[in-house]
């Protein structure tokens, strides 16, 4: 059953997804003014594609979503501020909203890439959780929110995408031509974010941990 909502434009979904998004990484100042929603939608991390909105066309979205309920102004204060109503309009949990969300401003993704890009909006305990969560989304009796793509020649794992702007277009393969001349098309985008969000994650860890080991040799007058 398809999408009962109006189809959402790419910068529509980008207003919605960073809301939700900001809800969560920086509560203290959330609502968001429209300065930091512009901010929030243009910035170049954790964003595909990267965009320029300007203020004018964040503001027409913002009316667009606030005519579907999905986008609601704070009253109060002399700059208007603006939050989200994702999971009451659509009657999804907390789970399936930061699905949707990281799917808004990532584009598709595997269960394993959304968990982790998810991290900051919802803990999966395992990605079969994730998947469990997909398949609701899918399958629900309101209209489906999420398709499973078909896999990707080269790809081990599908791909989700959302409906809230109908139905996505099919990628074509990307074949990353290595040094050797090889194929390194074996992963996507969203898999090669993962492994950059990882050894980042990683690399903060041994700083910590070589701070920490600094510390106990200075304690006990050891030296390294």
């Amino acid at each position: 059953m398809a999408n009962p909502l109006p189809a959402l434009s790419l910068l529509e979904t980008r207003v919605l997804g960073t809301l939700v998004e900001k809800q969560h990484t920086v509560p203290d100042s959330y609502p968001l003014t429209l300065n930091a929603l512009v901010s929030g939608c243009n910035q170049k991390t954790s964003r595909l594609p990267v965009m320029e909105a300007t203020e004018t066309e964040v503001q027409a979205s913002i009316d667009g979503l606030k005519s579907r309920n999905l986008v609601i102004e704070t009253s109060g204060g002399r700059v208007a501020r603006y939050a989200h109503n994702l999971e009451r309009v659509l009657q999804v949990p907390s789970q399936a909203a930061a699905l949707l969300t990281s799917l808004m401003l990532r584009g598709p993704q595997t269960a394993g890439e959304l968990r982790i890009s998810c991290e900051r909006l919802h803990s999966f305990s395992d990605i079969s959780a994730v998947q469990g969560f997909l398949e609701e989304l899918a399958a629900r009796a309101a209209g489906a929110l999420v398709v499973e793509l078909p896999r990707l020649p080269g790809a081990r794992e599908n791909r989700w995408a959302h409906l809230l702007s109908g139905a996505p277009k099919q990628d074509a393969p990307v074949a990353d031509k290595r040094a050797d001349g090889g194929s390194g098309g074996d992963l996507s985008l969203g898999e090669l974010a993962a492994l950059k969000a990882n050894v980042a994650r990683l690399e903060a860890e041994v700083v910590a941990l070589k701070a920490l080991v600094a510390r106990i040799c200075a304690e006990l007058g050891i030296e390294k």
